[in-house]
């Protein structure tokens, strides 16, 4: 019988390629979503498979991590070998605004998924291995390197939450038995990031003034250092931590950081301008500031390179001209859409939309 996984965040980044990269290995895989009134399954849909039809291993349930009996029946419904955490309110700087929103999903959505993948092993005898996702940003002010002996010091509403939902895996694993791992991701992107996020923010705004769809790119602070890896890459350290004869807890990232001005250099350069072109482009406002920043994350993979094996196989430069040529080509597609649309100037278009959304 193949493997069953749940993963809760399914139709994220990172939901989406672990999903891939499972049924690739053989399991049945679970989505967890929540219900909305428009679709938002375009990172799955490729996925997706009538399941009414023969071999259908991917299926999608409603849910919400914020009702606990809900959480308890889809636990016994799919009957899982496998848990893996990856929803949450996830931008920090969102939680700023919503930072009750962002604590309600984090810590009560954590600890009642805990508590029913505990009750359906203690009813059931069968065992379920669960993953909770962690997160750089609990390091906070701590400088850098980061390790897992680094002593965490959060400095939004997003790393609180997330390090009680670190501490509760740590204590359901040593209180109940129950085999429980973190994983520390440090930044990990792709071009299935959301364009909040100033990675993709960054290669979307690149791609659409090239083609004079927009006409300035407005971010926050460009001193800002991070350890920037592939989603890809990182899902499969999952996976392989819920695989190891023991649960722990590992740091995965690159170990190399660069700042946000880099980041900005790579991008406008595969997008075809020159070095120093972006300089007259990029707008810095007070407004996407944070009210407390990290200023440097920079991980030490060591531990899950020993023990699980894994190494991440993609830099942060190779990364940023894979999401502008993803991004390229929907730039293209834009523009030919707008002009298709009897919108016949660049000025036209440009006025369209002058700025990105934070």
């Amino acid at each position: 019988m193949p493997k069953v996984a749940l993963i809760t965040g399914v139709t994220g980044q990172d939901g989406s390629y672990l999903a891939e990269h499972l049924l690739s290995l053989g399991y049945e895989v679970h989505g967890m979503i929540r219900r909305s009134s428009s679709f938002n399954t375009d990172r799955v849909d490729h996925l997706y498979h009538d399941p009414h039809e023969a071999g259908a291993k991917f299926t999608l349930h409603h849910g919400d991590l914020t009702d606990p009996m809900g959480m308890r029946r889809l636990i016994g419904q799919v009957g899982p070998d496998e848990v893996y955490n990856l929803a949450a309110q996830s931008h920090v700087k969102t939680s700023f605004d919503q930072p009750i929103y962002t604590v309600d999903t984090i810590v009560m959505g954590t600890i009642g998924l805990l508590e029913a993948v505990r009750d359906y092993r203690d009813t059931t005898g069968h065992e379920v291995r669960y993953y909770q996702a962690s997160s750089s940003e609990m390091f906070g002010a701590s400088p850098p390197p980061q390790s897992e002996a680094t002593p965490f010091r959060p400095r939004s509403p997003y790393a609180c939450a997330k390090v009680y939902a670190f501490y509760q895996t740590v204590n359901y694993r040593e209180a109940y038995g129950l085999f429980a791992a973190n994983g520390i991701l440090f930044n990990h992107e792709s071009p299935r990031r959301l364009e909040t996020f100033v990675t993709r923010k960054i290669t979307r705004a690149a791609t659409r003034i090239k083609h004079g769809l927009q006409a300035k790119l407005y971010v926050g602070n460009l001193n800002a250092s991070r350890d920037w890896g592939y989603a890809g890459d990182y899902v499969k350290a999952m996976h392989a931590m819920l695989q190891a004869d023991t649960a722990s807890d590992y740091v995965i990232a690159t170990g190399a950081s660069h700042s946000v001005r880099e980041w900005l250099e790579w991008a406008f350069l595969a997008a075809g301008f020159k070095a120093s072109d972006w300089h007259d482009l990029v707008e810095v406002d007070p407004r996407y500031y944070r009210p407390s920043e990290v200023d440097a994350l920079c991980g030490d993979p060591s531990k899950a390179g020993k023990e699980l094996g894994w190494k991440h196989e993609m830099t942060a430069h190779r990364l940023c001209g894979a999401m502008v040529s993803a991004d390229e080509m929907l730039a293209r597609q834009e523009y030919k859409f707008a002009y298709e649309e009897k919108l016949t100037t660049p000025q036209y278009v440009v006025g369209l939309s002058s700025t990105t959304t934070e």
